[in-house]
């Protein structure tokens, strides 16, 4: 690895099939924080935390090597885009126009599709190591690529923002009206991504009082956002994921464990969104945004079929993730928060990931 600077390393993660270089980026804090992008999919492929007792394990679920995020698809730590989440049936109506897309999901639309920005080679458009040491990675995204509208120039900053603290900052814009909704896609485990741990007995605070029902396919419901009262899905005070993730409750059953959109309040400045604790490790994220809605995922598909970091197998549960974002399938909902970007718009998305320990 070359070092710029004392915070700021740059060496060469990989090539792809095609040649073409992968670069990582290592961005390095305090107290041996350090996160570590790939141009790859702008994935985040470590991020290293000190727990309790100072030591830093990384808490983030992914590969060691590149061919692993080639050669399988379940979007450990990836910018997803064009559109996170599922739109129902593949298709929306834009200005009158309807729009098909591929399809990925059974029926439906999923991360954007067969070929989302999480496959893509995003460009280093930026690196700077100021106080803030960050870097912008870029990507140009073809008017009809996977059927979407318009031709979309995104970004996505990395920088951090306090010792310990990781902000991500998206933009785009676009020729001509498209939809647009990007989010990052990181499994978190907190004792340790490597751990063979489940994250079930990590402590979820989540504010929401709304949340998205959804059918068996993962897509919402007709009708209004349900309450969390009296539901498995109240994290308004904390509690343990697992505590009631095998009631015997429909929505559980629809989404195998918690695969479901939590309503929040967009603001102008980032809002606190969740809280995480890891009582083994004392561990705590804290998550902030300025998006409409958290999408909270129990990672109830990893079946151990996956190596990751160290030959550790992912089984159930052993990352989960949280991710902001604009509410699944809302290009078909008119009641539901606007995807729709125009010409003379600017995407914008800022979430904050603050971390920090507690004593045992």
């Amino acid at each position: 690895m070359v070092d710029i600077s004392r915070s700021i390393g740059r060496d060469v993660f990989g090539h792809l099939p095609d040649g073409r270089v992968v670069e990582r980026v290592t961005l390095r804090g305090g107290a041996g924080f350090e996160a570590r992008i790939l141009t790859y999919g702008a994935t985040l492929q470590a991020l290293m935390v000190p727990d309790r007792a100072g030591q830093c394990e990384d808490v983030v679920l992914g590969h060691d090597d590149l061919a692993g995020y080639v050669e399988g698809r379940r979007f450990f730590g990836v910018t997803i885009g064009r559109y996170a989440n599922r739109i129902a049936n593949s298709r929306f109506v834009l200005d009158g126009q309807e729009v098909r897309l591929a399809a990925n999901d059974g029926p439906h639309a999923l991360h954007g599709g067969p070929n989302g920005f999480d496959r893509q080679l995003w460009h280093i458009a930026d690196l700077g190591d100021d106080a803030s040491p960050h870097v912008t990675l870029a990507h140009v995204s073809p008017d009809g690529e996977g059927c979407y509208p318009g031709r979309l120039a995104a970004s996505v900053t990395y920088r951090l923002t306090g010792s310990t603290e990781l902000t991500l900052s998206y933009e785009a814009r676009t020729d001509r009206p498209t939809i647009v909704n990007l989010t990052n896609h990181s499994f978190f485990n907190l004792d340790g991504g490597a751990c063979g741990l489940q994250a079930l007995d990590h402590v979820l605070t989540l504010p929401a009082e709304r949340y998205l029902a959804i059918d068996d396919g993962a897509i919402p419901l007709p009708g209004y956002p349900r309450p969390v009262a009296g539901t498995p899905f109240d994290f308004r005070s904390p509690m343990a994921i697992g505590a009631r993730i095998r009631r015997d409750d429909v929505q559980l059953r629809n989404g195998r464990g918690y695969d479901h959109n939590f309503c929040l309040d967009a603001a102008a400045e980032p809002q606190f969104a969740a809280r995480l604790e890891a009582p083994r490790s004392g561990r705590i994220l804290e998550l902030w945004t300025d998006q409409p809605g958290l999408q909270f995922y129990s990672g109830n598909y990893l079946d151990g079929s996956i190596a990751g970091k160290r030959g550790v197998l992912y089984r159930q549960s052993d990352g989960v993730c949280l991710e902001p974002q604009i509410w699944p399938d809302a290009p078909n909902r008119e009641d539901y928060p606007s995807a729709r970007l125009a010409p003379d718009g600017v995407y914008r998305h800022r979430s904050i990931y603050r971390f920090r320990s507690v004593q045992g």
